[in-house]
């Protein structure tokens, strides 16, 4: 008797998933057999890089510490890239696992401390508020992953979700990258980032407790 393949559920809303330029890429990753928990393993290294890129920049002078800051904010975009193939590949490749599903959480959750803590130790930045922003950051997703093993639907909503927190990483690593020296902000630009990924998951994970519990409760969101 043939074993029923597995397939996922509750797939994280990417509106570039249907997009004509994913599609290729994604078929182009199918044909040459890539494996997609390489990529999600990819997407770990990529945005380690990452963290590592941020906190060299307290060590460098500003011409380097541009160019850090600019490859920091790439390798963050490159993390999401591969968040988007993993799922697509093992789809279309019918290899869907359920230790897929580990490959894409766990390395996940490793990116998100990498990133914030990397940012922490940046220049301009503060130790304590980036272990606090990663801690929440991961926190988010615990919630996510609580509720759903006690029944509640898989929740991805905001409003400080993985794509807002690394919209709000890039659009930092740019601006510290290209902007003038006269135009920085009088208090650093990456506390006032990290401030607002720490509100953000606080009031996200609050937002997923109370949805998951209304779930539970009533049985409809």
């Amino acid at each position: 008797m043939s074993e029923t393949p597995y397939e996922p559920t509750e797939r994280r809303p990417i509106a570039s998933r249907d997009t004509r330029w994913a599609g290729r890429i994604a078929a182009w990753l199918i044909k040459i057999g890539a494996s997609p928990n390489g990529i999600s393993v990819f997407g770990m290294v990529a945005a380690s890089a990452a963290g590592v890129a941020f906190a060299a920049t307290s060590h460098t002078g500003e011409g380097t510490a541009r160019v850090l800051w600019f490859f920091g904010a790439l390798l963050c975009q490159v993390r999401l890239l591969c968040n988007l193939f993993d799922g697509m590949v093992a789809v279309g490749r019918q290899i869907a696992s359920r230790t897929g599903e580990l490959y894409n959480e766990v390395p996940d959750r490793v990116s998100d401390a990498a990133i914030f803590i990397g940012l922490g130790y940046a220049a301009g930045g503060d130790p304590a508020l980036g272990y606090l922003a990663a801690l929440l950051a991961v926190f988010v997703a615990y919630v996510r992953a609580m509720a759903r093993s006690l029944g509640a639907p898989n929740d991805f909503c905001g409003p400080m979700a993985k794509p807002q927190r690394m919209a709000i990483v890039t659009v930092l690593g740019a601006w510290l990258a290209f902007s003038p020296l006269a135009w920085r902000l009088p208090w650093s630009e990456v506390r006032i980032a990290l401030g607002l990924v720490i509100i953000g998951c606080l009031a996200t994970a609050v937002r997923r407790l109370v949805r998951a519990a209304t779930f539970l409760k009533t049985g409809s969101a």
